[in-house]
């Protein structure tokens, strides 16, 4: 059994933070990239959160960023990149998250002009399909959350010990993993998908996800939050709703929500 314990894992990390100095952080606003800011506060070091606005990223999540930054106050930059920028992400191959953080880090790089680019992966990471950390690794991107073998669990306590207010903030991750693969992704699906979500988190629902079959909805809703959705009259004005955001069909994924569920199929094709 190991004995190196989360707060071992932190002194790790606040010594590489002094070696990488000066860098610049991409900063989503999550609970990765957040305990990483502040772990550089932490270090006291020199470096500049940056984040990348685009049509992917909810606006929501763009406004929590912009609070987060006056909350904890440390330098920050926001980046946009526009619609038909996204290139070869569009297509919403299984490759899309590849060429989607080519597109995002290779803006971020231009911007750090020489500084050294950090970003928040961690260990559990490692386990999903994310064709994403290939385009960080081209790109030399480091990624000291990973190198100190610090968890998300781990990354939520410390987050918690250090007062964070996202130590418990749910996953996040981009619109464009609501569509299924080999379905070109357009601004109308990205703007469909983020109003319907936004209804569910209206109707008190906090880990859920409104997946995108063509012209079917498919909700996922966590284990502990499952049995709110079986009151008939709010299933019936859910789906209405969805109805008139242009889904046809509106179901309701019998299995809890789990981060990662359209990666499922092409994670099975590898392993044959």
């Amino acid at each position: 059994m190991s004995t190196i314990t989360k707060q071992d894992k932190l002194e790790v990390l606040i010594e590489s933070l002094k070696e990488l100095e000066p860098f610049v952080i991409a900063f989503s606003g999550g609970v990765d990239s957040t305990f990483l800011t502040a772990a550089a506060q932490q270090a006291e070091v020199e470096f500049e959160a940056v984040t990348v606005s685009t049509p992917f990223v909810p606006e929501l999540e763009i406004e929590a960023v912009n609070q987060l930054v006056a909350s904890l106050g440390f330098q920050h930059h926001l980046l946009e990149i526009e619609f038909d920028k996204l290139g070869e992400a569009l297509a919403n191959t299984a490759e899309r998250c590849y060429h989607c953080k080519k597109v995002i880090f290779s803006r971020i790089l231009a911007y750090a002009d020489g500084r050294t680019v950090i970003e928040g992966s961690n260990l559990d990471d490692t386990g999903d399909y994310r064709p994403g950390r290939k385009a960080l690794q081209e790109l030399g991107v480091k990624s000291p959350l990973l190198n100190a073998s610090l968890s998300k669990k781990e990354i939520r306590d410390l987050s918690k010990e250090m007062e964070l207010p996202t130590w418990n903030k749910p996953s996040l991750s981009c619109l464009a993993t609501r569509v299924a693969y080999n379905t070109p992704i357009t601004r109308e699906e990205l703007e469909k998908i983020d109003l319907a979500e936004e209804l569910l988190r209206h109707n008190g629902f906090e880990h859920f996800r409104v997946r995108d079959h063509a012209n079917l909805a498919r909700i996922e809703i966590a284990q502990a939050e499952r049995s709110k959705i079986l009151d008939l009259s709010l299933m019936d004005k859910i789906s209405a709703k969805l109805k008139q955001l242009g889904f046809r069909y509106v179901t309701l994924d019998l299995a809890a929500y789990q981060s990662g569920s359209m990666n499922k199929e092409i994670m099975a094709d590898q392993d044959e």
